[in-house]
């Protein structure tokens, strides 16, 4: 199973590395439209290989797809969170409660009494 995971790992670097080969065009990338440039004071212009504006745009698009299922699992980890509590507190409960049955019996039946 493990060389089956760095094959398709070597197959997926390979189409990447044929991709960015492919693609080694220089291409102007800039903030703004040049219609809205004149409007800011400040519109910075880069000459890049179009497969960096690819691969940047696949990894832009990861990181705002993390960051959308984290914002939108924070009710699940705080119930998550809420139930562990919850389950602290009964089990705090049913020691209390234990012990206080216990009271006054041998030392060594309370043990065993815990045990089961």
């Amino acid at each position: 199973m493990r060389y089956v995971r760095y094959a398709s790992i070597g197959v997926f670097a390979i189409a990447l590395v044929l991709l960015a080969l492919a693609n080694r065009q220089m291409v102007s990338v800039q903030v703004l439209p040049d219609e809205l440039a004149g409007l800011a004071a400040l519109n910075p212009r880069m000459e890049v290989p179009l497969f960096v504006v690819i691969f940047g745009g696949v990894v832009a698009g990861l990181v705002i797809g993390f960051i959308w299922e984290w914002i939108r699992e924070a009710k699940e980890r705080a119930a998550a969170a809420r139930q562990a509590r919850e389950m602290r507190a009964l089990r705090a409960e049913v020691k209390r409660l234990k012990g206080e049955r216990n009271e006054g019996k041998d030392e060594v039946l309370a043990i065993l009494d815990e045990a089961s």
